[in-house]
């Protein structure tokens, strides 16, 4: 009889793993995190034994160095890889793949500085047009690739990075002969009434960059995940990702959900790149170089598992080990050394589809060969 309960637990307890494959992929991104972090303190040792352990907790803990200071500078940091992370998990969870967040924060960032230099008639406005002018701009640039997609079927991946190096020569053209600054050879600066306010952030998290992009952050993570999980919208966005023929068949616009689903990932691309030069002391420089921070946002989008809770907290981690990073070289080691470490969380990150597609389809076999066992046994 206690053979027969021991049996039965375990079928059970391999049922609801098989059932619940995001307990996988949940498990799999946290164990990436581990190795990655345990690769850093390997490269550390190496690279400086004496000084390794005290940067590797400087790493883990860059934080929360400074207190609230370092804590607010960590959801700088974090947010505009949150919303790279979104744009590009918003086109997962729809089919699609937008490796052209790149391209979309650029357009998104330069027209976002134009109206912050050129606007300022708009007064307490300014800030806000100045961020709608780059969310459009990133939304018309995600759009492209979107329609040729729809129409033409050409493959959003060829088409968006096409449309990558294209944004990075406009960037440097159009700032050259519209915003430039001889004298630092680079954009002018938006006026002080196109930067993002902090609101009351700067008394919660004195001497930190926070503004209000955090709040812009949160509240698109919690737009998305409502959109995805709880609308008819995104039902059908998801339903055309999976299957566009038998999306079609059911009644839906297949053609209309891909050119929205790019639309929209462009757009949180585009309020990124926005968000990122809004503020004092950063400004867009006219080089023929592609902004990583869009490259970023697909890894984050695959530690997230491309949930936008997820996501979010993907995206200030790594806020977190940027924070990190830059208290590193008082231990005489190279910032470079968190870009090797999110490097190996990604390549970690594999093992969610290893586990998800494996792993799962051998809990399956095991569940019906344990079936089979009671049957013949005579266990109920």
């Amino acid at each position: 009889m206690k053979q027969a309960e021991q049996a039965t637990l375990w079928i059970r307890l391999l049922q609801k793993t098989a059932e619940r494959p995001t307990r996988i992929s949940v498990i799999s991104s946290i164990l990436a995190i581990i190795f990655g972090l345990l690769v850093g303190l390997i490269i550390m040792v190496i690279v400086n034994p004496g000084e390794a352990l005290p940067g590797f907790l400087t790493i883990l803990f860059g934080a929360f160095n400074e207190g609230l200071r370092s804590i607010g500078n960590t959801l700088y940091f974090g947010v505009p890889i949150v919303l790279t992370g979104l744009s590009v998990a918003f086109a997962f969870r729809t089919g699609l793949f937008n490796i052209g967040a790149t391209g979309q924060l650029t357009m998104g960032a330069f027209t976002a500085v134009y109206i912050g230099v050129n606007w300022g008639f708009l007064g307490p406005l300014h800030w806000a047009a100045a961020l709608l002018g780059g969310m459009l701009a990133g939304a018309l640039w995600g759009c492209i690739p979107g329609l040729l997609k729809a129409f033409r079927n050409v493959h959003e991946v060829v088409a968006s990075i096409m449309l990558n190096y294209i944004a990075m020569y406009m960037n440097t053209m159009l700032i050259q002969q519209l915003i430039y600054n001889q004298q630092y050879a680079r954009a002018m600066s938006p006026q002080p009434s196109a930067r993002l306010p902090v609101w009351f952030l700067d008394s919660l998290f004195p001497g930190s960059s926070v503004n209000i992009g955090i709040f812009i952050a949160i509240g698109l993570a919690a737009l998305l995940h409502v959109i995805l999980n709880k609308t008819v919208f995104g039902y059908e966005l998801k339903s055309v990702g999976f299957n566009r023929d038998a999306a079609k068949y059911a009644g839906m616009n297949e053609k209309r959900n891909v050119v929205l689903s790019m639309t929209i990932s462009g757009a949180l691309s585009g309020t990124a790149g926005a968000i990122m030069f809004l503020v004092a002391g950063k400004h867009l420089e006219p080089v023929n170089q592609l902004m990583q921070e869009g490259f970023t946002g697909i890894a984050i989008a695959l530690l997230g598992l491309s949930a936008p809770v997820g996501v979010f907290l993907a995206g200030i981690f790594y806020g977190g080990l940027e924070q990190g990073g830059y208290y590193l070289q008082l231990y005489d080691f190279m910032p470079e050394i968190i870009d090797i470490i999110i490097s190996v969380i990604i390549y970690f990150s594999a093992l969610s589809l290893f586990l998800q597609k494996f792993v799962a389809g051998y809990i399956r076999q095991k569940i019906g060969a344990e079936v089979e066992i009671q049957e013949g046994s005579g266990i109920k």
